[in-house]
């Protein structure tokens, strides 16, 4: 893991007065804390719906629960270790992409659920749960460098950052199309399409916090895609995470 700090945020995408107060970063970590906190245990609270686990299915969304609860938990735990930021994005237009990438998709649990033949029900559980999965993952790659707002804490650049640049979000979309199967209405479309092209947005407002920050973040731009892998990052391959 490539760890780059910038000694003194300059420039457009600099929010000097956010960096510079302690307590509002606090705050923030707070909040996602609570929040996060909220939500699993709201996941918890959930599985009595899916009681008793007496079929393969109920198993595999039982599994998919556990998958989220553990994802969600990792953000509530990784909020209160991550370092401060040392730029921030500048400006109301990030700081809504990113809250309304973060939970607009929660707007799926509150559409009823559609009538999935067994196959459909079946591969909707496997890309929730693969999707929870994945992102647990890359978050504990990203480490101390997570955020939900654009900022800059760290350049991360080894793991699943040396296929795409938005791991992440890769594996969220998963998840998000397994949401929206389980709904499959034009509805649910719509709000998978809005929260996809409200992510790629966020991808754009934060590229360009780190390129601001970090110097070396042209390069690994250059040689690594946005969100498609390409043949050459493909082989390259996940390293073992260091250790030390």
């Amino acid at each position: 893991m490539a760890d780059l700090k910038l000694d003194a945020p300059e420039g457009p995408h600099a929010d000097a007065a956010a960096i510079a107060d302690p307590r509002r970063d606090w705050i923030a970590r707070a909040a996602i804390v609570l929040v996060f906190m909220l939500l699993t245990m709201l996941t918890i609270a959930g599985f009595r719906h899916i009681m008793p686990l007496d079929s393969a299915h109920k198993l595999l969304m039982a599994a998919a629960r556990v998958a989220n609860v553990m994802f969600l938990s990792l953000v509530a735990a990784t909020a209160l270790t991550r370092l401060a930021p040392v730029l921030k994005a500048h400006g109301l237009e990030p700081r809504v992409s990113a809250l309304l990438g973060t939970f607009l998709s929660m707007a799926l649990a509150a559409l009823p659920k559609a009538e999935l033949g067994p196959v459909l029900s079946v591969l909707s559980t496997l890309l929730i749960m693969a999707g929870a999965t994945l992102s647990f993952i890359v978050l504990r790659w990203l480490g101390k460098s997570f955020s939900i707002l654009a900022e800059a804490r760290q350049l991360v650049t080894a793991g699943p950052y040396r296929i795409v640049r938005h791991p992440l979000y890769v594996c969220e979309a998963v998840a998000l199309a397994g949401l929206v199967l389980q709904v499959l209405s034009p509805l649910a479309v719509l709000v998978g399409v809005i929260v996809l092209a409200i992510q790629y947005r966020r991808m754009i407002n934060e590229e360009a916090v780190l390129r601001a920050a970090f110097p070396a973040y042209a390069a690994y731009a250059m040689r690594t895609p946005r969100v498609l892998p390409a043949a050459n990052s493909l082989a390259r391959g996940l390293p073992r995470r260091p250790t030390g």
